[in-house]
């Protein structure tokens, strides 16, 4: 028996179709992982997803579908973490490659369903920005969530798009989503996180590392990304809601207006006439800023009181908790420092390690509680 799932958005979806995977088949059998290698500028110093040409070894499914083993490594200065989630997963990591825009995401889509004749097919978003219509305020990141599903709105098919974590990914808060999102297909729990334990050590991911510490019991409030967003963690935080495809696809503006595109700067330059931005060009410009920065030296004897400056202003700003690849852009570290960090920090203070996240409260990790 073979099953698709669709990380809709790349990088952190495709952890969590790992853990879906799991605590809804838990069969022994695998899902198939399609997904963007487009992990930002924290892993990957150039802007925008990879293609296929940007590795070596990958192999090949279909004409237009790529494996990425764990034996595949992106070519410098490009970075991806799929080769290390191939080598840690038990599954089949298939790459999207946008090259050619809506039209060939689908062709993609479509091939690998005539190939694996798959008994089920998810697409799976965590956070819920594929429901945005496009114009609202606090939208960051459309463009790679708008074309999976774009492609999948056009394949004949019965795919089920499932949204984890409403709100987990900043874009559009819960009660944005409360009236879009239909019945609940799961709630994780901490036995869920069990076979990704390991990727979260790892993997940068902030809306999937949200969704698995609200999973283990996590509940405040966890500032994220370069400016600091606040994202409440609920008793709602963990959950699975299905959503009905085709509504999805009439709500969202950018991903019906890129459906016949052919190559992604096409479908970039509909971004900015419908979203006003493209994300790609927000990288480009963070990434120039990025060279002309000078990074401070990771020395426990500065980041330590920095650290402790931080966590008391953000405390009183309400923030339970944070990510470690906030605190490596609040002390002003380069991307390649996210690790050490981590481990310095845990070394120093393991009491406040509430995982994968950190907890600034003062009396350490915020214990489980339920929320009114």
């Amino acid at each position: 028996m073979t099953r698709l799932i669709v990380a809709a958005g790349g990088g952190g979806d495709a952890v969590a179709a790992a853990m879906l995977d799991a605590a809804l088949y838990g069969d022994g059998d695998q899902a198939v992982i399609l997904t963007y290698a487009w992990d930002r500028l924290l892993i990957d110093p150039i802007p925008g997803p990879r293609s296929a040409d940007d590795f070596t070894g990958l192999e090949v499914i279909t004409p237009a579908v790529r494996k990425v083993p764990a034996e595949a490594r992106p070519i410098a200065p490009a970075g991806s973490t799929l080769p290390r989630l191939a080598w840690e997963l038990p599954h089949t990591i298939a790459l999207i490659d946008p090259r050619h825009g809506a039209e060939g995401v689908t062709r993609q889509v479509e091939e690998l369903l005539t190939h694996l004749q798959p008994t089920t097919i998810d697409l799976l978003d965590v956070g819920g920005d594929v429901l945005a219509r496009g114009g609202e305020p606090t939208l960051k990141s459309p463009l790679a969530d708008s074309l999976t599903l774009a492609a999948c709105g056009q394949v004949n098919a019965p795919i089920r798009l499932l949204v984890a974590g409403p709100g987990l990914d900043g874009e559009l808060s819960h009660e944005d989503l409360r009236g879009l999102l239909g019945p609940v297909v799961h709630t994780f729990t901490a036995k869920d996180v069990e076979p990704i334990g390991s990727v979260l050590e790892w993997h940068p991911s902030e809306a999937t590392g949200m969704l698995a510490a609200t999973a283990r019991g996590v509940r405040g409030t966890c500032e994220v990304r370069d400016a600091g967003l606040p994202i409440p963690l609920t008793d709602e935080s963990p959950t699975v809601h299905e959503v009905d495809l085709d509504e999805a696809l009439s709500r969202n503006e950018l991903a019906r207006t890129i459906m016949a595109t052919t190559t992604l700067d096409e479908a970039e330059a509909l971004s900015r006439e419908v979203c006003g931005f493209s994300e790609i060009d927000y990288e480009r410009n963070k990434a120039l800023w990025l060279k002309e920065q000078q990074p401070a030296k990771l020395d426990a004897g500065s980041v330590l009181p920095q650290l402790a400056q931080f966590e008391a202003e953000a405390r009183s700003r309400g923030v339970t908790h944070t990510t470690f690849r906030h605190l490596t852009e609040v002390l002003n570290l380069d991307g390649s420092q996210r690790d050490d960090l981590r481990q310095l920090l845990l070394h120093s203070h393991p009491e406040q390690y509430a995982a994968p996240l950190w907890s600034i409260t003062a009396d350490g990790p915020q214990k489980p509680s339920r929320t009114p």
